[in-house]
C-alpha cells in the first residue's frame, strides 16, 4: 500500500512540474506579446506627434496666406464676407419620408456625463 501511495505522489509530482512548466511558457510569451505591444504603441505615438508636428507646420497661417496669394488667379479665392453666411431659416430640410417610424419614446443622452 505504502509503495502505491509513493507512485501516486510521484506521478502528482511530475504532472505538476509539467503544469507549471507549461504555465511558466504561456507567461513568458504573454510577457514578450504585451512587451511588443508597448514597443508598438510607443512607435504610434512618436509617428503621431511627428504627424502632428506636419500638420502644424503645413498649416501655419503665413504659409496658407501665402499659397492663396499664389494661387489666387487659378482658384479665384475672395475674402470672406458677411453676405456669404446664410440663416437658419433658409435651410432646406429634408420632407419626411413615407414608410418611416416616426420616434416615439425618444431618450435623452445628454446628461452631460452623469451616472443615473
Amino acid at each position: 500500500m505504502r509503495s502505491v501511495l509513493f507512485v501516486l505522489t510521484a506521478c502528482a509530482v511530475i504532472g505538476l512540474a509539467f503544469w507549471a512548466y507549461r504555465e511558466n511558457y504561456r507567461t513568458q510569451q504573454a510577457l514578450d506579446v504585451t512587451e511588443q505591444l508597448q514597443r508598438d504603441i510607443g512607435a504610434s505615438r512618436a509617428r503621431l506627434a511627428v504627424l502632428r508636428a506636419e500638420w502644424a507646420y503645413l498649416n501655419r497661417p503665413s504659409r496658407l496666406r501665402d499659397l492663396a496669394d499664389l494661387n489666387f488667379d487659378s482658384l479665384g479665392l475672395m475674402p470672406m464676407a458677411p453676405e456669404q453666411f446664410g440663416r437658419i431659416d433658409q435651410v432646406a430640410y429634408p420632407l419626411e419620408e413615407e414608410g418611416l417610424l416616426p420616434i416615439t419614446d425618444p431618450i435623452e443622452v445628454s446628461n452631460m456625463g452623469e451616472r443615473p
